[in-house]
């Protein structure tokens, strides 16, 4: 590790809520490998308090190169030396820091005590009334100021001490102040429940390694918490019953707990409002909150009294002249209904007209309202949960759509939206494109950026596969009957991919029609043994002249698994070059021009779950660093980042929901065994828009066709929109 020793000189920037600074340093003294910034006044970042320009600090941490803005320090620890030198401690005492001593006061504080005057004025205060002239208000303001300077430090050094990281201290010290410790030594988990991005894991070590007793309330609490944020991310339920959570409390404390204990640790957690139970049901808090909420909020909408169309025909008759189109009657009343009603779903499969219709209600709302585009896009705005499916209504619309991360304007920082129910929207009007893709969260905080009165109408297949976060929202507002529904059924789209459309819509059914298969070339199934599956696949997407294509599988792993894919498609599409540099991250080889997806959402790059993109540039040194385009958006990955993407010749069916391809490669086969159900196939499916190809047994394509019994998600949306609560 690599240290600079120095002064800071200016904040270029500083995050109040996660320490993050950014500034200049001037360089006093350096490691040999970094001697030649002696001198120098250099940019540093890192997560750091409030510098001043007076102390001396010793900064451990490394040389990075920024894209733009050049050579930085990237700052890892940090260490505050307080002055010694006469000159430099009179400096800090007739400094800000300290209101109303003058430097004529510091001199003849520093005259008398010298080196140790900081430990006079911190431990012995009263012995400043010996130095001539000082009164007892100054003799205050110096002892407190210092006080609470050394404070914040002594705290940070210490939490990192006990076994938290400067990052994590400096996050800690954001969240309580000077009342760290008592929040920590009161109950470590808290740092866990009250701040995003401290693990419970840290936590829980840091607990383990000072606690003789591993089994007691505070940490029952908080491994139940742990818990009940596991399951509910891996399943996808909102609720959970305590017999289900018994055994992986068992596994994580390695032994029984009483009953009486259990007991206590829940009521516990109720009390400290990070739990709900409800006829045995537990629920995190805020899963309860946001099931309520939303039930809420749209009961009023939908209970809203239905407007009055004035010039309906006149309007609808002047947007089929502008679009060369006539709406048929099911077109119609989804058109009209959706200006009619506060809050309206409409749902339908492929080739349905949910695209026209969407078009045929945003042309009739400015119609209507004698908007001018820019009217339009002030009251208006389209939405989707992913940034693929927001460009694709977009395109569709000619209008500008977004992501509901950025509507909301997600803060990275802060993990906070800031467009909230302190800060609405002003938008009238929202159309939700995607919508089987909303979970649970994501609806109630956009609901609460909404006002009560804003339109808001639901597109969506509600047959597709849920969405990736907890709830089961777009299934529940139509089972709860609470809200209006307009069921697509009539098939529009014709021509070349119907055999396509008309297989999607046979396996909503549960039927197989064999035949349907090879008659076209928009609808291939290539019969083939297990073990030749991948063979196959290389075969298929050598014969591709686009590259608008993606293979999609149900597992990551089995032969015929992602990773397998992945692995072969990339030696026959990107192979070993000494063109290409290339980097080894968690055993997978990444390298120049590779077929990458990102797996989270980074607004602030404008790059999102499931969006696809190539790698460009591969940095070596001095830092590993990666380069990803996405459709000419280069976003930069530094090596804390590399877990956020991996190869996507193949990926999951559940990453392309909200995605359209012009070819997809689908492997089916009996080895995928639990994944092989109704709704996920059919996901698959719906994602070619003009070519697809099935590879491998066409048994066990029928026998997922023929098991619609995937586990349906446990939540209580939908019995709260039913049973209106207040």
């Amino acid at each position: 590790m690599s240290n600079i020793t120095g002064n800071f000189k200016k904040t270029i920037y500083h995050n109040s809520n996660n320490s993050y600074l950014i500034g200049l340093f001037k360089v006093k003294e350096a490691s040999n490998d970094l001697d030649q910034l002696i001198s120098k006044t250099i940019t540093i970042t890192g997560y750091l308090p409030d510098l001043n320009e007076i102390d001396t600090y010793i900064l451990d941490g490394n040389i990075t190169n920024h894209s733009k803005y050049g050579e930085q320090f990237m700052v890892t620890n940090f260490e505050r030396v307080m002055p010694k030198e006469a000159d430099s401690i009179v400096s800090v005492l007739s400094s800000d820091m300290f209101k109303g001593i003058g430097k004529k006061t510091a001199e003849a504080i520093v005259s008398m005590f010298h080196e140790e005057t900081f430990d006079v004025i911190l431990n012995n205060p009263n012995n400043l009334l010996l130095v001539k002239g000082i009164n007892e208000k100054q003799v205050r303001v110096l002892h407190e100021s210092l006080k609470s300077y050394q404070g914040s430090y002594e705290i940070i050094l210490n939490l990192s001490k006990l076994g938290f990281s400067t990052k994590d201290s400096l996050k800690i010290y954001s969240k309580f102040k000077e009342k760290s410790f008592d929040y920590i030594n009161e109950d470590i988990y808290k740092a866990y429940y009250d701040i995003d991005d401290i693990y419970f894991k840290v936590c829980d070590y840091i607990f383990l390694k000072n606690n003789e007793n591993k089994i007691d309330l505070k940490r029952v609490r908080a491994v139940l918490i742990y818990i009940l944020r596991e399951i509910t991310n891996a399943s996808g339920n909102t609720y959970f019953y305590l017999d289900e959570i018994r055994p992986y409390l068992l596994r994580i404390l390695n032994s029984e707990v009483s009953d009486e204990l259990l007991l206590n640790s829940l009521n516990s957690l109720i009390n400290l409002d990070l739990i709900v139970v409800k006829e045995d049901k537990i629920y995190l808090k805020e899963y309860y909150d946001s099931e309520i909420f939303i039930a809420r909020r749209l009961r009023l909408l939908a209970h809203s009294k239905k407007e009055t169309i004035k010039n309906y025909d006149k309007a609808l008759k002047e947007i089929e002249a502008k679009n060369n189109i006539s709406y048929n009657e099911e077109q119609q009343i989804a058109i009209k209904e959706a200006l009619s009603n506060k809050c309206l779903i409409i749902t339908g499969g492929p080739g349905t007209g949910k695209t026209t219709i969407i078009k045929g209600i945003i042309d009739l709302y400015q119609v209507l309202n004698n908007y001018k585009t820019k009217d339009l896009e002030e009251n208006l705005a389209l939405l989707a949960p992913t940034g693929r499916a927001s460009k694709r209504m977009s395109e569709i619309a000619v209008l500008g759509a977004s992501t509901i991360h950025r509507f909301l304007k997600w803060n990275k920082d802060t993990n906070r939206f800031q467009i909230n129910e302190y800060n609405k929207s002003k938008v009238n009007f929202v159309i939700i494109d995607e919508s089987s893709m909303l979970d649970t969260l994501l609806l109630s905080n956009l609901l609460k950026g909404l006002s009560t009165n804003t339109r808001i109408i639901f597109v969506g297949d509600a047959n597709q596969l849920p969405s990736v976060g907890a709830g089961n929202v777009l299934f529940d507002l139509i089972t709860s009957e609470e809200i209006k529904v307009i069921k697509l059924n009539n098939l529009y789209r014709q021509g070349k991919d119907s055999n396509i459309i008309t297989l999607a819509h046979d396996i909503n059914k549960g039927i197989l029609n064999k035949d349907i298969f090879n008659k076209k070339e928009d609808l291939v199934f290539i019969k083939c043994k297990d073990n030749k599956v991948l063979d196959t696949i290389k075969e298929e997407v050598s014969k591709l002249k686009n590259n608008d294509y993606q293979v999609l599988a149900p597992l990551y792993k089995t032969i015929n698994g992602i990773d397998s894919i992945n692995n072969a498609l990339q030696e026959i599409i990107n192979k070993k070059s000494n063109n290409k540099k290339e980097i080894v991250i968690n055993n997978v080889t990444y390298r120049e021009n590779d077929k990458v997806i990102e797996l989270s959402n980074m607004p602030e790059m404008y790059v999102f779950n499931g969006d696809i993109g190539i790698i460009d540039r591969i940095k070596l040194s001095p830092k590993k660093e990666i380069y990803i385009d996405y459709d000419e958006n280069k976003v930069k990955y530094t090596q804390t980042m590399f877990n956020k993407f991996s190869l996507a010749y193949a990926i999951s069916i559940h990453k392309s929901q909200g995605s359209e391809f012009k070819t997809v490669i689908m492997p089916i086969v009996k080895g995928y065994n639990k994944m092989l159900y109704r709704k996920l196939i059919y996901t698959g499916v719906t994602r070619s828009k003009e070519k697809l190809i099935l590879i491998g047994d066409i048994n066990a394509l029928e026998m997922a066709i023929n098991n619609n019994s995937e586990q349906r998600r446990r939540t209580t949306l939908d019995y709260f929109l039913k049973n209106g609560i207040i």
